[in-house]
């Protein structure tokens, strides 16, 4: 690459005291926490979730796939620069990576929490301790804010604050914690917002609550191919309410949820528009489906030939890279060999696009 390598969707590794430092007195008898149980090893545990989060998958990248578990892994044994921006830099040489821009890791299970108001707490937390962590890797890493969106104002205020405290997007719930989703022409301020701060909207895999892996027939490995279902949802849910044409501004990123799949998610949206929109009552819109999700939708993604091959086919201006790290998902230590495998199809400027200009212009960050 001619140009230094940003990962477009890194993860952090929440501490044990990531919440419970800085949650507020409200909540601070029931923030989440690390706690060992027997069979499962250390896990998170948070108040008003089913089930705890084992640490297993969290920082397994660069494990042999028949080494990776989810449970019966201690905290102290995960990648350390999942915590420590100081040992981060290491890592990201170790794989050629100059820059990443940063997502939650327990912060994705708690999108789906029932309470929007402790789920707000936990996030604000979570912002606290994520503005420490990348004041200490500046220009290294580069983090997204998280917020419930208990309502519209607030959630407003919480972009601006976040634009403070120097991140360069926000990663959203899958499904707000208002009555009304984000189709409902009441969100109209937020997404104002979002364009007068140039703030992206990222929509991860895992953070809506359609998108569990105990949703799934069959064996549970059959889950891991309809968790990106989520996140179609959503960007259809944008495109076909017209949000666009009323935002022309607004950008969303896709994230991990691959891009293989875009051309013809493409073509389906299109030829449902054309053939069904009166009958299904769809709003009316100023150009074709496809047209919004090429210019409004950037897709990042990680061990995606497929994605590679179909650059033609969407807007190559809008595929960005990314490594996963440390999650067990990721490309890490070996995305060096990955991309030079994955893009030897490609030209030099396309190779760029991907892996550094189309991050850097999506969130207007300058990486050297």
């Amino acid at each position: 690459m001619s140009k230094p390598i940003i990962s477009a969707d890194s993860h952090i590794t929440e501490p044990p005291d990531c919440y419970t430092a800085h949650i507020g007195p409200r909540y601070r008898d029931k923030a989440p926490h690390v706690t060992e149980m027997q069979g499962l090893g250390d896990v998170f545990v948070i108040d008003g979730m089913p089930s705890p989060i084992p640490l297993g998958l969290v920082a397994a990248a660069g494990l042999d796939p028949k080494d990776i578990k989810a449970d019966g892994v201690a905290f102290k044994d995960l990648h350390r620069s999942g915590w420590d921006p100081k040992a981060r830099q290491a890592d990201q040489e170790r794989d050629g990576i100059a820059a990443e821009i940063l997502y939650p890791t327990v912060g994705m299970v708690l999108c789906n929490h029932p309470d929007p108001e402790y789920k707000q707490a936990c996030m604000e937390a979570y912002n606290r301790w994520l503005a420490e962590y990348c004041a200490g890797a500046p220009g290294r890493v580069f983090g997204l804010g998280q917020t419930a969106v208990t309502s519209v104002e607030a959630a407003v205020r919480e972009l601006e604050e976040m634009r403070k405290l120097g991140f360069v997007g926000v990663m959203m719930p899958g499904e707000p914690g208002t009555e009304f989703d984000y189709d409902d022409p009441r969100f109209d301020p937020l997404w104002e917002a979002a364009t007068d701060l140039d703030m992206p909207l990222s929509f991860h895999i895992l953070t809506s609550r359609s998108s569990g892996l105990d949703a799934t027939r069959g064996p549970k490995i059959n889950a891991f191919l309809q968790i990106i279902r989520s996140c179609q949802d959503v960007m259809g849910l944008f495109i076909f309410s017209g949000v666009f044409d009323r935002h022309p501004g607004l950008k969303l990123v896709c994230a991990e949820a691959d891009a293989g799949w875009v051309p013809h998610y493409m073509y389906r949206m299109d030829h449902a528009y054309e053939y069904h929109r009166y009958w299904m009552k769809a709003p009316p819109l100023e150009r074709k489906p496809s047209e919004y999700f090429r210019e409004h939708v950037a897709m990042t993604f990680q061990d995606d030939y497929v994605a590679f091959q179909c650059k033609d086919l969407v807007n190559v201006r809008r595929l960005m890279w990314a490594s996963d790290f440390p999650h067990s998902d990721s490309t890490w230590p070996r995305s060096q060999a990955v991309l030079a495998e994955q893009t030897a199809h490609l030209t030099e400027q396309e190779k760029d696009w991907i892996c550094h200009d189309n991050v850097a212009g999506w969130y207007g960050i300058e990486v050297h």
